[in-house]
């Protein structure tokens, strides 16, 4: 597979394995291995930024945190927490899928749940930042 370059300004040392005709990438959160799919390079990117460049601990972060939404079972991408509170919420995409409005709402119907103070949706080319200030978001750059 031919990893797409993503847009950050930092490069991170990634470990990778091969089994067989399949490439994983080891999570610094998990501590395993994990197929390496398209979403998978972009959550890892995110992983490595928090941790190495803002100096998060990996117990700050959660991933693929299972949330109940109308009675239906999601998963987020990422979470980042300080002192066990919700800060940011981060939805990752393949590099190859747009994002849209739709995806957006997305986002914002699982913070409903998570009540995360920002938002992040990234396919790792494109990164869209919203603050949730006074029950509505607010796009804000970075």
């Amino acid at each position: 597979m031919e990893l797409p370059k993503l847009n950050f300004q930092d490069n991170f040392d990634f470990k990778f394995k091969r089994d067989k005709d399949k490439l994983f990438i080891y999570d610094l959160i998990r501590k395993t291995y994990l197929l390496l799919t398209p979403e998978e390079w972009v959550r890892q990117h995110w992983v490595h930024h928090y941790i190495t460049v803002k100096s998060y601990a990996t117990s700050a972060l959660i991933t693929e945190k299972k949330i109940v939404l109308n009675g239906l079972t999601k998963r987020i991408d990422l979470l980042v927490t300080e002192k066990t509170k919700p800060i940011i919420l981060i939805e990752c995409k393949a590099p190859h899928i747009s994002l849209t409005q739709k995806t957006f709402e997305q986002t914002a119907r699982y913070n409903s749940v998570i009540e995360a103070t920002q938002i992040v949706l990234t396919n790792g080319i494109q990164h869209i930042y919203a603050d949730f200030i006074d029950n509505a978001y607010q796009f804000v750059r970075q």
